[in-house]
């Protein structure tokens, strides 16, 4: 069986084509390129998906992961996986239990349970292409009725440069792409795909990224029909219709830019708060610290991470949970010291999953922080109730015992100014905030 189609017969023509393309696609700010792949949560969240795995892993070790999807650790990560903006849009629809069809097979199987706790962990330790590959075949072989490719969506949050992402449109996008016919739900053609995906990549390497959410955006938006692939046969009456289809697609990015915009406005809204509380935290005589990829970001004028710290203490910096931590959106500091006052994690237009699962990675990080710190997840003043309804999760239980606050936008605003003149310590600040344990 011919899966992929022949890259060498393909011309220099219809490459020159895929790079016309490739630029074209970078350009746009709605195009996944920016608005996803270059998203600064995007990187902010591998570390908290990772840790959901392990837990995941470790549940099933311990035979309490249960017999459901809903409320499960798995539940927890794959919404986190999820909410990664449009690219894993329905990401948990290859999870949720199918009870005609008795699919996945990986809640009422223990074995098949095991078989595919047994899979993450593997593929969490591993190293090299090689030892995924033959961890796929070994769970291939199981013929796990309902757990096919899908689970590739994890294994890219584990291995980017190794693994692709993966869904119906990703798939689609690579078959318009290259003239393959490639199937779903089948391990030997995602394989087959993840080899061609990974010749593109070093094909056009200049234009995308050793990590393969690049080509991955691109493919999803290709087979979404954002774009066009060139044609295969590059005749001239393809090759016009094609060049009339991608300039319809660029004006459609630009008609497109107005939501693009929106979405930059929420963006600088996150900006704002995290601006809202270093500048509440200078006030009050704390040291300063803005996540690391957040501090070149610019608030009126002038560098978030402007008059914070440029560095952790190296207490902090050298702690187990030192990765978690330091993209924390806002640390207070003792003056001078490496003891932490309070945490805050400002979450506006993304899903409550992102803030409450790297709290979760926080307290099962091994650091001392969550002991003695104020923690706070901060927010629209309409979102509370989503927090509380997350925090009742099984999933969620490590968080539910750490003194956790949910702060209102609107509380903060209103008090801010009062709090950074008179105010002192986090007495004021705990005042207009809720307990959320």
């Amino acid at each position: 069986m011919t899966i992929i189609s022949d890259q060498h017969v393909q011309s220099e023509t219809h490459a020159g084509l895929v790079r016309r393309l490739i630029a074209r696609w970078r350009e746009d700010p709605s195009a996944t390129y920016n608005s996803w792949f270059l998203w600064d949560e995007r990187l902010k969240n591998f570390r908290s998906i990772r840790r959901g795995i392990i837990q995941v892993v470790g549940e099933i070790e311990r035979g309490t992961f249960g017999v459901a999807y809903r409320g499960s650790s798995l539940e927890t990560v794959v919404h986190s996986v999820a909410e990664q903006r449009q690219i894993f849009k329905g990401a948990d629809h290859a999870f949720l239990w199918k009870p005609k069809l008795r699919i996945p097979d990986i809640y009422e199987s223990p074995g098949n349970q095991r078989a595919f706790g047994r899979l993450l962990d593997a593929c969490s330790c591993c190293d090299t292409a090689e030892e995924i590959i033959g961890h796929i075949h070994a769970i291939d072989r199981l013929k796990i009725k309902g757990l096919g490719p899908a689970v590739a969506n994890l294994l890219y949050f584990l291995h980017p440069t190794l693994v692709p992402p993966f869904n119906t449109a990703i798939v689609k996008g690579y078959n318009a792409l290259t003239g393959a016919n490639v199937k779903l739900g089948s391990w030997e053609h995602f394989l087959a795909m993840r080899a061609g995906i990974l010749d593109l990549n070093d094909r056009f390497r200049d234009l995308l990224s050793n990590d393969l959410g690049a080509i991955g955006g691109l493919l999803f938006d290709i087979g979404s029909d954002r774009y066009p692939a060139p044609p295969l046969d590059v005749s001239g009456g393809a090759l016009a219709s094609w060049g009339q289809r991608l300039e319809a697609a660029r004006q459609e990015a630009r008609t497109l830019s107005k939501a693009a915009l929106r979405e930059g406005e929420n963006e600088r809204t996150h900006t704002e708060i995290q601006a809202w509380l270093r500048d509440l935290g200078l006030a009050l005589g704390y040291d300063v610290w803005i996540a690391a990829n957040d501090r070149s970001r610019v608030f009126d004028g002038s560098p978030l991470g402007a008059g914070c710290l440029e560095r952790l203490p190296d207490t902090i910096a050298t702690s187990k949970g030192a990765d978690s931590i330091r993209l924390i959106d806002v640390l207070w500091l003792e003056k001078g010291s490496d003891h932490v006052a309070a945490a805050f994690e400002v979450e506006h237009s993304t899903s409550i999953y992102s803030g409450i699962v790297r709290m979760l990675d926080l307290a099962l990080s091994g650091s001392e922080l969550h002991a003695t710190a104020g923690l706070f997840l901060v927010a629209p003043d309409a979102r509370e109730a989503d927090v509380r309804a997350q925090l009742q999760r099984p999933a969620f239980s490590r968080v539910a015992d750490l003194d956790i606050s949910y702060l209102p936008y609107g509380e903060l605003e209103k008090n801010r100014e009062a709090i950074g003149r008179f105010g002192s310590g986090l007495k004021a600040i705990k005042a207009v905030a809720s307990k959320l344990a």
